[in-house]
């Protein structure tokens, strides 16, 4: 659309913890494109996710680093049409704040999990004072900011509930884009599948970071009961360890590591139903928006999340799969016998999912949404 876009974002960390190969040795590195230019600086990251002083600290410095670089990206101090933090970490709302202030721009704050919420929620936080203290970082953050993107109407009533009524209007939902030009309908018959399942008749699929979130202890549940199911976990994260030995023993449950981007329609197309479990409590605090991606593979979801939240309401809305209480092993088995004894209901759900997801979440969309909200900001 025309906008000149310059990113400033961290090095490659994510997957295991510590910066990847090829990218250590410099606290940070730029590159120039044809749109704008990417900036990407030390995470200063700590391999145990559990630490949360020691999160808290890394993510302090990083946010301090990434503010001294956002000041000066796309020349010194020239103003900017529009300042966007994300968040995690909610640090990145102070530091988008500071940086819109200097470059004279109105400050879009994107949130993708409401935090200290999530946090509580996994158990993962439990100190009182830790807990008051991203409490007031978050209600500060939303007040500084001109707008607040979140990815669905739950996590915008939750935002909203801790605004001053003045400001709950800064509140926009703009869902999380999935490329749909490069993630399309393909056949099971996949290397991936011959690799990793080659013996396979029918594969169920978890595909993303195996974290304190997931409940996929599910899984390993649901491949004990269906031992004609190969069951495939791909990804890793923290609870990865954790989940292996739950599931020792058991012949039908492979786990394989994350895979390069330019294979994930590969990796999705492998599977018959995929499915997404989310802990009890979590769906008003978190999309998982990997859902979008399944969609567009033109694959059948089956969540194990709360009833009422955003992405029950999307797969009965575009009745691309099921949807079923978190923590319910029964009700998990039940829904997935019900979905591969009936190929043909399958691919007429995997069917709806795509169109559903071109229509409403596809990068030219989401673009348009968040264009013309910086617009409308300028002009205010």
């Amino acid at each position: 659309r025309g906008h000149r876009v310059h990113v400033v974002t961290s090095l490659p960390w994510y997957r295991r913890h510590r910066v990847e190969d090829g990218w250590t040795g410099r606290v940070w590195r730029r590159e120039t494109t044809s749109w704008g230019s990417v900036v990407r600086v030390s995470p200063f990251a700590g391999r145990d996710k559990a630490n949360i002083p020691r999160r808290a600290v890394g993510f302090a410095a990083f946010s301090l680093l990434i503010g001294v670089r956002g000041l000066f990206v796309g020349g010194v101090h020239r103003r900017a049409g529009a300042v966007v933090a994300m968040s995690p970490p909610l640090t990145l709302g102070l530091t988008g704040w500071v940086v819109a202030k200097i470059r004279r721009a109105p400050l879009v704050f994107n949130i993708q999990d409401v935090f200290p919420d999530a946090a509580i929620s996994t158990g993962k936080l439990s100190n009182r004072r830790v807990i008051a203290l991203a409490a007031w970082l978050e209600r500060l953050s939303y007040r500084r900011s001109d707008a607040v993107v979140v990815l669905s109407d739950d996590l915008r009533n939750n935002v909203a509930a801790k605004m001053p009524a003045r400001h709950t209007g800064k509140a926009v939902v703009i869902p999380n884009f999935v490329d749909s030009d490069a993630i399309v309908p393909r056949s099971t018959d996949t290397a991936y599948r011959r690799e990793f399942a080659p013996q396979a008749d029918r594969v169920v699929m978890y595909a993303g970071n195996v974290g304190f979130s997931q409940s996929l202890e599910l899984l390993v549940e649901a491949a004990r009961r269906m031992a004609d199911v190969t069951f495939v976990v791909n990804g890793e994260g923290s609870s990865r360890a954790e989940l292996e030995s739950l599931a020792a023993g058991l012949s039908n449950v492979v786990f394989v590591d994350y895979q390069s981007a330019d294979r994930l329609a590969e990796v999705l197309a492998s599977a018959d139903v995929h499915v997404g479990p989310l802990r009890r409590g979590l769906g008003n605090v978190s999309v998982p928006s990997k859902a979008y991606s399944i969609m567009a593979a033109a694959r059948p979801i089956v969540a194990s999340i709360d009833a009422d939240s955003e992405v029950a309401r999307m797969i009965g809305s575009a009745r691309c799969g099921a949807v079923v209480p978190p923590d319910d092993a029964d009700a998990l088995v039940a829904a997935l016998r019900s979905l591969l004894d009936a190929p043909a209901e399958l691919a007429a759900m995997g069917a709806r999912g795509r169109t559903w997801v071109v229509e409403h979440a596809s990068p030219a969309r989401v673009g348009e949404s968040y264009a013309a909200l910086i617009e409308r900001l300028a002009k205010r």
